[in-house]
């Protein structure tokens, strides 16, 4: 099996990333892992002494379908090495079973990712169809005139689709039997290989399944996803969305700071989740040419090792923020004394740099002008670090707790009311009143009478609201370097805060928000659900 794999991972390496082959059991997820954390496991666990390195160069070249990541909710994993086993064993003895028996065993990656993205259309949520569908309208237009140009909305609609497509799909057990259903009836028998060059090239046939897939009436979507449940994945398709929405807003901030000049605006609205930076005059991110081993040329490492300038990933270089020219070479030189803005950021892994860097630009409490904007992001930490840093004094500290507590209390009084209301017998009752004041217990004995309403109970947080600005304009503004240090890991936990919030706030607004789907032609209605 060594041996095998050593000589599987060669071949993909030297063929082209849409020429390697994966098996057919990884599209479809076969066979698929429990689907509860305590579940017994129904495959069977293949233990290797595999040589140093050999599992990255096979996970590197196995397929990836879009959304996966190797540490993840058990159906966003991906199974590279698992692809890369048994994709090796079926080039050198093909086999099968009673699931996989007559399907075509091996694909290209390519033709892979486009079997995947029918089923993830045919098994399309509202968030979804609207978006794509408004995509194919604005393609079906290039077609016809290839030499019409897009405007920025158009661009940015292409832009979230590719994203949403290509990088922040969702998964489910479902959406893995509609892969299956798609291939049964494409990838086997006498056509199966005609099917896979369709799947692969991605030409006009294979663009015309996509969108009579998208499109399918009501008969044609039935058998498409036969055998799977009712359950409806609007939540998890509304999020797909907004992390693709944030992706490109995310590229745009990124693009914004990147290339900056005299003419760049010094703020821009990044939407999701809906916040303004603004970019401090005369900071700027050098791009240096790396040297002949790739690495930055000096004197930048030692600026990045010293704190001095952040470096992170853009277009296949090193990006550094914040620089400055300097005022007597043509050279560049760090913003003095800037240090301690940046130090929080010392500790996190390059992919995190840049929303570190975003965070410290976000002007908490901005108001817009602009009515169709009326996004308020706030900045509220707690009230002891708050104190901590000068910024309240202990009466005010001891009264916001005070509050809080109370609060907490008013919640916990509501809910016991509510359950009197319902008719929950006295013993019940008078053991929720008795926990009254313990949050954990209280809780649980809630949970255990309505899960809804329980798992809804919160403490409430004793906080105060930074008053606004960001975390550079008070370092520009000489505050102390303690505060600016605090307020700038504070802007990043709280702008991780806002993002994931608004995220959940995409999960619910999916299901409520976006119009029914009518039977007749799967197409979505505006009806709200």
């Amino acid at each position: 099996m060594r041996r095998l794999l050593v000589e599987h991972v060669e071949r993909q390496e030297l063929a082209a990333p849409e020429d390697r082959l994966t098996h057919i059991s990884t599209v479809l997820r076969y066979p698929p892992p429990p689907r509860w954390r305590r579940d017994p496991r129904t495959d069977s666990p293949l233990r290797l002494r595999l040589p140093a390195g050999l599992p990255d160069r096979a996970r590197a070249v196995s397929l990836h379908l879009p959304g996966q990541y190797p540490r993840a909710h058990r159906d966003y994993q991906s199974r590279a090495l698992t692809d890369a086993v048994m994709t090796a064993i079926a080039v050198a003895e093909p086999f099968t079973d009673d699931v996989l028996d007559g399907l075509l065993p091996l694909l290209r990656h390519r033709a892979a990712h486009n079997l995947w993205r029918l089923a993830s259309v045919a098994l399309c949520t509202r968030p979804e169809f609207r978006l794509l569908h408004a995509a194919e309208d604005v393609r079906d237009r290039m077609e016809v005139d290839p030499q019409a140009r897009l405007d920025d909305e158009e661009q940015r609609l292409l832009d979230v689709v590719e994203a949403l497509e290509e990088d922040v799909a969702w998964h489910s057990p479902a959406r893995f039997v509609v892969a299956a259903n798609i291939a049964r009836d494409r990838l086997r028998g006498a056509r199966a290989e005609k099917a896979e060059h369709m799947f692969y090239e991605g030409g006009p046939d294979w663009h015309l399944l996509y969108q009579d897939t998208l499109n399918a009436r009501e008969e044609e979507r039935q058998a498409l996803l036969e055998g799977t449940t009712d359950y409806d994945w609007s939540g998890r398709g509304g999020t797909a969305v907004w992390r693709a929405e944030r992706r490109v807003s995310f590229q745009h901030f990124k693009d914004w700071l990147v290339g900056s000049t005299e003419k760049t605006p010094a703020q821009m609205m990044v939407a999701p989740p809906g916040w303004m930076v603004v970019r401090p005059t005369a900071w700027e991110v050098a791009l240096p040419v790396p040297t002949m081993n790739g690495r930055l040329p000096d004197p930048f490492p030692q600026w990045v090792s010293e704190g001095r300038v952040l470096a992170f990933p853009y277009r296949n270089m090193q990006a550094l923020w914040p620089l400055r020219r300097s005022q007597s070479s043509p050279d560049w030189e760090p913003v003095p004394g800037v240090e301690h803005l940046l130090a929080p950021a010392r500790v996190l892994p390059a992919e995190k740099v840049l929303g570190y860097i975003e965070a410290v630009l976000i002007e908490w409490n901005y108001q817009f002008a602009d009515q169709e904007h009326d996004a308020f992001i706030a900045l509220d930490t707690p009230v002891g670090s708050a104190h901590d840093n000068g910024l309240i004094t202990t009466e005010e500290r001891q009264r916001t707790m005070t509050e809080a507590r109370e609060k907490t209390l008013r919640d916990m009084d509501k809910i016991i009311t509510g359950f009197e209301n319902d008719g929950v017998d006295a013993e019940t009752l008078q053991h929720l009143r008795d926990a009254r004041g313990r949050f954990r217990e209280f809780k649980d004995l809630a949970t255990r009478l309505d899960a809804r309403v329980g798992s809804g109970l919160r403490i409430s947080k004793a906080v105060w609201r930074w008053p606004g600005g960001s975390a550079a304009a008070e370092f520009r503004a000489g505050s102390s370097a303690s505060l600016v240090q605090w307020l700038a890991a504070a802007a990043y936990q709280g702008s991780s805060l806002v993002l994931e919030l608004a995220m959940r706030d995409a999960w619910n607004e999916a299901f409520d928000h976006y119009g029914r789907r009518t039977h007749a032609t799967g197409a979505w209605g505006r009806g709200r659900v």
